[in-house]
């Protein structure tokens, strides 16, 4: 993992999603450090309380909330005072690894809520700003599952499909004005996100492959590495691209 840019996002506002755990707080220290105010997103106060207080030091802006419900965009983006430089779409959660004739009404909805449906009101809601300033970058935390479908169930495989679609037309439509949207997309990272198996027959099927196919698990630093790379201008030609960030597991 590379030491920290110092300087990188000075005056420049960044907003992550699930920053209380994980990936997300991972990001948000390093946005942090590299100089950005961070309005840092969770659906956990106590998690945002815990950040906060641990790194008094630096602009951190908790917010609580959960991005699936309709206002959450809006609340953010006061907190942020109009200014969106930087978005993380890094909230989700998973499926039990549940195939479709298991899958139940409750789990898919909430799966494409906070993945999918979430993912898209925040990027909607920054790109107004971002359009106004003439500039902006977005990162999408995608999944390997969004290539394969043997890394999770059906709800979450099929959402971070989609944010891998969402990705790109984003990139699309708005590189003319000075936007730039990516993802990335992880292997296995030591997070807080719950993943147990809900389904025998999943087990049965993904877990042979899952047993000889897996790399080695990242930190959630490695990720933000990658994240705050991407979002920068270091990485300023870059668009509408789906980073594999999986230790070589897209390669297989």
């Amino acid at each position: 993992m590379s030491e920290f840019t110092a300087g990188r996002f000075d005056g420049r506002t960044a907003v992550v999603t699930g920053a209380g755990a994980g990936i997300g707080r991972a990001t948000a220290l390093r946005l942090a450090r590299e100089g950005a105010r961070v309005i840092a997103s969770d659906i956990s106060e106590p998690r945002l309380k815990e950040l906060v207080g641990e790194h008094g030091e630096l602009p951190l802006v908790p917010v609580a909330g959960d991005v699936a419900q309709s206002g959450s965009a809006a609340e953010l983006l006061a907190a942020a005072d109009g200014r969106v430089d930087v978005l993380v779409n890094n909230v989700g959660i998973m499926d039990g690894f549940l195939p479709p004739a298991e899958m139940d009404d409750e789990t898919w909805d909430r799966v494409l809520a906070v993945n999918l449906t979430a993912t898209m009101r925040m990027t909607r809601a920054v790109l107004a700003v971002m359009l106004a300033a003439g500039h902006g970058s977005i990162v999408n935390v995608s999944s390997e599952a969004g290539f394969r479908a043997s890394a999770s169930g059906v709800a979450y495989a099929a959402s971070k499909a989609a944010v891998n679609s969402l990705t790109r037309s984003t990139a699309l439509f708005y590189r003319q004005q000075g936007i730039r949207c990516n993802a990335v997309a992880p292997g296995p990272v030591a997070t807080s996100i719950e993943a147990p198996f809900r389904s025998t027959l999943a087990g049965q099927v993904l877990g042979p492959i899952m047993a000889v196919t897996i790399p080695p698990i990242a930190s959630s630093e490695e990720l933000a590495a990658a994240i705050t790379w991407i979002a920068s201008d270091d990485a300023s030609n870059v668009n509408g691209a789906v980073l594999a960030c999986d230790g070589g597991w897209s390669a297989l």
